[in-house]
C-alpha cells in the first residue's frame, strides 16, 4: 500500500508540480488539463481549460498527486492550507537543508532548519503556493543530541 498526498491548488498547479519535480529530483508521469476532458464535462469554462484535473509526481518510491480547483467546487480552496504538512524525510542532512531552503524560496519559513532534540536537522515552512512542509532528518544509530 502507499498512502498519496493529494494537493490542490487555483491554477497554479503545473507551476507547483514543476517546482516540486526539481526540488525533489521527480518527474510528473501525468498532467491532465480540463481543456482535455471528454465532452459532458461539467467543467466547461474557457477560463479552465489550461487548470489541471489531474496531476502526478513521482519522485523516488513515492508520488504526490494535485489538481487545480475553484471555489466552487471546493469550497476551502481560497482559505490558507491548515492541519497537515507535507513530510520529507532523509538520513542526509545536506540533502534535508537543500530540500528546505529551495522549497522556502517565496515562501514563509515556520521554524528554521536547524538540530533539535530529535533530529540532526529538522524545519517547517510554508511554500509560495500556501503548502505546508516539513524536513526532517532522521538520525544515524550514532546521532548525540544536543546538549542544554
Amino acid at each position: 500500500m502507499k498512502i498519496v498526498t493529494s494537493l490542490s491548488f487555483r491554477g497554479q498547479c503545473r507551476e507547483a508540480f514543476e517546482f516540486y519535480a526539481k526540488v525533489l529530483g521527480g518527474r510528473i508521469t501525468a498532467a491532465i488539463p480540463y481543456g482535455d476532458a471528454p465532452p459532458g464535462m461539467p467543467i466547461t469554462d474557457e477560463k479552465y481549460k489550461s487548470w489541471l484535473m489531474h496531476c502526478w509526481l513521482e519522485a523516488g518510491d513515492q508520488a504526490l498527486m494535485g489538481a487545480d480547483m475553484d471555489v466552487g467546487w471546493a469550497a476551502n480552496i481560497d482559505k490558507p492550507k491548515n492541519g497537515f504538512d507535507v513530510t520529507l524525510h532523509t538520513n542526509d542532512k545536506a540533502q534535508g537543508q537543500r530540500w528546505f531552503e529551495q522549497l522556502a524560496e517565496g515562501g514563509r519559513t515556520v521554524m528554521p532548519f536547524s538540530e533539535t532534540f530529535w533530529s540532526p536537522g529538522f524545519g517547517s515552512l510554508v511554500d509560495r503556493f500556501g503548502v505546508p512542509w516539513m524536513v526532517n532528518v532522521i538520525p544515524s544509530a550514532d546521532w548525540k543530541p544536543p546538549q542544554g
